[in-house]
């Protein structure tokens, strides 16, 4: 167990994550753990200058620390866009410089941004320049087939004389041709020692890691070497891992959760999301997986998941999921 002296703002975080992160995503995570730092999805500059700004900044206060994580490459496009994160009252604005989908490609940012550092440092300091919240970076530790760690060095270089002290590196390269972005996930090989190697160069910064960490064993493992441990798939597809990451990463002596008080909790949010017109299925999507490795837990997230029910009121859905849970219980009990 770590001292709470010992921690820092991204000890530890829910990694950024396209079509999931969202607002009621975010809301459902910080039931399970209260210190963790969140991320929104990435955010495109374009999307902030020229579309609906509060649908994309907006969430709740009860989400802090939360950072917005913004795509673009254009310093001045992403001084205004960090000056709105501020305004809308984020934490953080990290700039993405780790996706490698071919999108992302096309607009010239994302994990190709890594072949221009001093590219990457013009936006930073046109960011820090703009705010007072904190402009961190989220890369890789190489594109394609570069592996040499002088790269990835150089990189963390050239932006930190820019004034970027934190930096979220997922510990795989991005190849940008030939994967999809699940793929890019998967297959380059994890390195986590140039991670290891970045921290002993640059012990003045905050070096945070991320990929492939699953249990906290794990996460506290890599917390004696670095600052912080990003996690990401993991925190979704098994989301009560996070319940014991106050106690395990943060010694907050506070019972943990209980999977069935997090799901009332969540019933309650979803009615009153209702009044604003946000229908049941697009806040509980995120909550499958809520009891994952337990008898029964298959039963209950196909009532959730089953759509002839998304005319019925969540608590009622709820009432059926937890029947149909006790019954697969039941029916693997030893006679």
């Amino acid at each position: 167990m770590l001292h709470p002296k010992e921690t820092s703002p991204w000890r530890l975080s829910v990694a950024p994550m396209m079509d999931w992160t969202d607002r009621h995503c975010r809301y459902f995570h910080r039931l399970l753990t209260k210190h963790t730092r969140l991320y929104t999805e990435m955010v495109t500059t374009g999307a902030l200058l020229h579309g609906d700004v509060p649908r994309h900044l907006d969430f709740h206060p009860e989400e802090h620390p939360v950072a917005l994580q913004l795509g673009g490459s254009e310093p001045a496009d992403l001084a205004a866009c960090a000056k709105l994160a501020q305004q809308w009252g984020y934490d953080e604005v990290n700039l993405n410089c780790g996706c490698p989908s071919e999108r992302v490609q096309r607009g010239a940012f994302g994990a190709c941004l890594m072949a221009e550092p001093q590219l990457v440092a013009d936006c930073v300091k046109a960011m820090r320049d703009a705010v007072d919240i904190p402009v961190t970076v989220k890369h890789r530790i190489g594109i394609d087939k570069v592996e040499s760690y002088e790269f990835v060095r150089d990189f963390v270089g050239t932006v930190a004389e820019a004034g970027c002290e934190v930096f979220v590196v997922h510990a795989r390269n991005a190849w940008l041709k030939g994967l999809s972005p699940k793929e890019n996930r998967e297959i380059p090989p994890l390195r986590y020692e140039l991670v290891h190697r970045l921290k002993r160069e640059f012990p003045a910064l905050t070096i945070a890691i991320n990929g492939g960490l699953v249990t906290t064993a794990e996460v506290v493992e890599q917390l004696q070497v670095l600052d912080g441990v990003m996690v990401g798939r993991e925190a979704y597809h098994n989301p009560y891992v996070m319940a014991a990451w106050d106690r395990e990463v943060y010694a907050d002596d506070a019972a943990v959760p209980e999977r069935e008080t997090v799901e009332a909790e969540m019933v309650r949010y979803c009615e009153r999301q209702a009044a604003a017109g946000v229908p049941w299925a697009h806040v509980m999507r995120h909550v499958l997986g809520l009891y994952n490795g337990l008898p029964g837990a298959r039963r209950w997230r196909q009532v959730w998941s089953d759509h002839r029910l998304k005319g019925l009121p969540p608590a009622e859905v709820s009432r059926l999921a937890q029947a149909a849970r006790g019954a697969s219980m039941m029916d693997r009990a030893p006679a």
